[in-house]
């Protein structure tokens, strides 16, 4: 089966052709970061404005380098939510349309799930079940996974997610947009020590997350000190020192409940490199397998959503000719998936 994905949850505009059998055929993405950038974030008009722009150029350039036609595709997935509801619909009545023009079956995806199954798309996948950290812009979650839809969440974040409070981190210490990547690097160059940072929520049992504190914590050191370079490297440092380690600590806790032992890590805040690096150590230590997407795909992309959409329709699920987009969507609120046809 050849799929074509598609995603525009937020800024970036993502096209992959996906082939159940030979893998991942094309992807192609094209991210709004320097339209955004002036506006200090995303604005949600701009992004579905620039998704209408973009999405069918992309799409014919991705059918192209995978060497097909539009007559080759099979079916079509897209991503339906969470996410900006316009954003979402701008794919979700794209892809529904070429579907219906093809003749063809289409599945709404999950943003999340799409993140969750990110790591299969590598030649080395994870195996069920496992535990899974999804780290984006707007979500933190411990997800226990026994198999495709399948999911139980262990934990989540009671306010900021880890990718917002490095993202309001970076903007109050005047790093531009986007904040997270600006504020890894300065990090390398500062001396985490130098601060103490708390690690929220460690200290108590279960296995949800809170960040508002920390970022709180970091703007009263940065207003109560100096404004020097070597303080804001420091205060980077700290700060992303603090998050590793709740990240870390959880996880561990999660793995111990579930006696699993494997851990995925996927969401665009698992391409910090001082978080894979400190999840990769603990893996080492406690004896976890600790896998990964490749860095291209641990942001938004149309590939893990092309590969989510096959699974769910090799096993016969598909979505009607109504077009649905979900600001909100639960991801324990999915079907399993029982039997994958091959």
């Amino acid at each position: 089966m050849i799929v074509l994905g598609i995603e525009t949850s937020c800024d970036e505009t993502g096209v992959a052709v996906y082939d159940s059998e030979a893998g991942l055929r094309a992807h192609t993405l094209f991210s709004q970061v320097e339209i955004h950038a002036d506006y200090g974030g995303v604005v949600p008009e701009i992004a579905s404005r620039d998704h209408v722009r973009k999405l069918l150029p992309l799409i014919n350039q991705c059918i192209d380098m995978a060497g097909l036609g539009r007559s080759d595709i099979d079916a079509v997935a897209y991503t339906a939510g969470p996410g900006l509801i316009g954003a979402l619909l701008v794919g979700a009545s794209t892809g529904r349309s070429i579907a219906l023009g093809l003749d063809v079956p289409a599945i709404a995806v999950h943003h999340m799930e799409g993140h969750l199954l990110a790591p299969m798309l590598e030649a080395t996948s994870p195996s069920f079940p496992f535990v899974a950290l999804l780290v984006s812009g707007g979500h933190t979650l411990l997800v226990e996974v026994r198999s495709i839809g399948d999911y139980r969440i262990l934990g989540e974040t009671l306010d900021d997610a880890a990718g917002e409070a490095f993202d309001k981190t970076a903007k109050l210490l005047g790093l531009g947009y986007p904040g997270g990547p600006a504020l890894a690097k300065l990090a390398v160059h500062g001396d985490a020590q130098r601060f103490a940072f708390p690690r929220p929520m460690v200290n108590r049992p279960g296995l949800d997350f809170s960040f508002s504190g920390l970022k709180t914590h970091t703007r009263n050191l940065w207003i109560n000190g100096d404004h020097d370079s070597g303080t804001r490297a420091d205060i980077a440092a700290g700060f992303q020192l603090a998050v590793v380690d709740t990240l870390k600590i959880k996880c561990r806790r999660a793995m111990q409940q579930t006696r699993a032992q494997q851990l995925v890590v996927a969401g665009g805040v698992g391409a910090n490199l001082a978080l894979r690096q400190a999840l990769l150590h603990a893996g080492e230590q406690y004896g976890w397998n600790v896998s990964y997407p490749r860095l291209e795909f641990c942001t938004d992309n149309g590939a893990m959503i092309a590969f989510a959409g096959c699974q769910r329709l090799l096993a016969g699920q598909t979505t009607g000719t109504e077009i649905k987009a979900f600001a909100r969507w639960p991801l324990d609120q999915l079907s399993a998936v029982e039997n994958i046809a091959q």
